[in-house]
């Protein structure tokens, strides 16, 4: 897509564009918006918070982006006694504060609503809402950093006033706001499209590791009964068993913070093995080197299966399991366990499928039990049933056909993620264009749908 530009520019004197269109003025928000912080009625109150009628959002419902949910309901004496504040359909709502990329993100409200504290209503006064709103989210690292960029810091009001804004007419403001409306739908609809690829393809993959290693790769091989809910029929030649009659299985280590150094060899912890992933970027954290030896049985090598034992009851987060691949030697935190396969009687590369496998895990998740965190313990994980070929050769060729099917579905993975990742760059860089007058769609139209007379299905052009 192409688009015209403005016939002349000139210096914006705003930090986070350039120059903008000659006729466009600037405006700072403390002279264009009416902005506030809202409130949090007393928790400690049940009576606030029961049989509510007036819609109420926490911070993290600024990911809605256009708000038509409400967080929670608060009644009108919990209004009245608190320093929440009503918020007019239309307005603005931005995060002071919030965990991970939470603060700073911009919502339009659909509704009336309160929010809490750690939110700011945006009410504009001489500048369109959906233009600000684009503009806004345009800039969202730009405004995160203002507050010290990824830090704890929050944001304050008295930063956003700060904040200034390219003003373009208001008919004009209208115009690149309905352009922007549309065309990022658009790029909505084909991210949501590659959102729903990427699911299938997941599913795909789960579902070719799980059918190897509970119904091996032959479709005429006659079955058998396992006895075991969760494995069904199983080749007749294949055993049934649990789990520690073929692995042993060892503990990380409680390392304390004082033992943590700049640089060394690193722990892995659970974080480290989110969704069958071996991350050693995220958050890493170290001790020194000489931990290796005085610490052998906390050891990973090249080649270990790792399993993470703590999560969230109810989600999936835990339970994970990575066949490392390290020329280095690492440390295994506490709640990280070594499994450890009897070569003779099943090989890593089979093992690691199994320990993926539906039937596996849907029996693993239903071990825990407590009201927040799941904690599986060694017996937890080794005293499963599953099921193999008894024929090491057997379990080589499930497992080389696994890992050959399911590098394909990697590969279409990456590429749903890489369009993903541009559809997102494509939208940034649109909205910015717009609301920085670096494209003129003053003249833009939507296509114009019609109806083809020759199968009567929707053409647009």
């Amino acid at each position: 897509m192409s688009f015209a530009v403005y016939q002349e520019y000139k210096s914006s004197l705003i930090d986070w564009c350039n120059e903008i269109p000659v006729e466009w003025s600037v405006i700072s928000l403390r002279w264009s918006t009416l902005i506030y912080a809202g409130g949090t009625p007393s928790k400690d109150n049940l009576d606030f918070w029961t049989d509510g009628t007036v819609p109420w959002l926490n911070s993290g419902a600024v990911n809605q982006t256009l708000i038509n949910e409400p967080s929670a309901y608060i009644t009108e004496e919990a209004l009245a006694k608190s320093s929440a504040k009503w918020i007019p359909k239309g307005a603005l709502v931005i995060a002071l504060a919030g965990q991970g990329k939470t603060k700073g993100m911009v919502a339009q409200l659909d509704i009336g609503s309160t929010c809490n504290q750690s939110m700011a209503a945006i009410i504009p006064k001489r500048i369109k809402p959906r233009f600000l709103f684009y503009w806004l989210s345009s800039n969202y690292q730009n405004i995160r950093n203002l507050a010290g960029g990824d830090d704890r810091d929050g944001l304050n009001l008295e930063l956003l006033a700060g904040i200034k804004s390219p003003l373009p007419s208001a008919l004009e403001q209208k115009q690149i706001a309905r352009f922007l409306d549309h065309e990022v739908s658009k790029i909505d609809a084909l991210i949501a499209e590659q959102e729903k690829l990427i699911a299938l393809l997941k599913e795909k993959r789960q579902a070719v590791i799980s059918h190897a290693v509970t119904k091996g790769l032959n479709p005429d091989a006659p079955m058998k009964d396992s006895g075991v809910e969760w494995l069904g029929q199983v080749p007749v030649h294949w055993v049934v068993l649990n789990l520690k009659y073929l692995c042993t299985i060892q503990g990380g280590f409680a390392f304390n913070s004082e033992s943590m150094t700049e640089e060394g060899v690193q722990v892995v912890r659970i974080g480290n093995l989110y969704q069958n992933v071996l991350d050693l970027e995220r958050q890493p954290i170290f001790v020194e080197k000489t931990l290796v030896d005085e610490l052998p049985n906390f050891v990973i090598t090249n080649g270990d299966i790792l399993m993470s034992l703590t999560g969230t009851l109810g989600k999936r987060d835990y339970g994970f399991a990575v066949k490392v691949e390290s020329s280095e030697p690492l440390l295994m935190n506490q709640r990280v366990a070594k499994i450890i396969p009897d070569n003779l009687k099943i090989l890593s590369d089979y093992l690691i499928n199994v320990l993926r496998s539906d039937a596996y895990l849907s029996a693993l998740y239903s071990l825990p039990s407590g009201t927040k965190q799941a904690n599986l313990s060694n017996g937890d994980v080794l005293g499963i049933k599953v099921t193999l070929p008894p024929d090491i050769n057997e379990q080589l060729e499930i497992a080389n056909f696994v890992d050959f099917e399911t590098q394909k579905y990697e590969r279409l993975l990456k590429e749903s993620i890489e369009a993903i990742d541009y559809l997102i760059e494509r939208r940034s860089a649109l909205i910015s264009a717009a609301v920085t007058g670096k494209i003129d769609v003053r003249g833009w139209q939507p296509p114009v749908e019609k109806i083809n007379p020759a199968n009567k299905e929707v053409c647009v052009d």
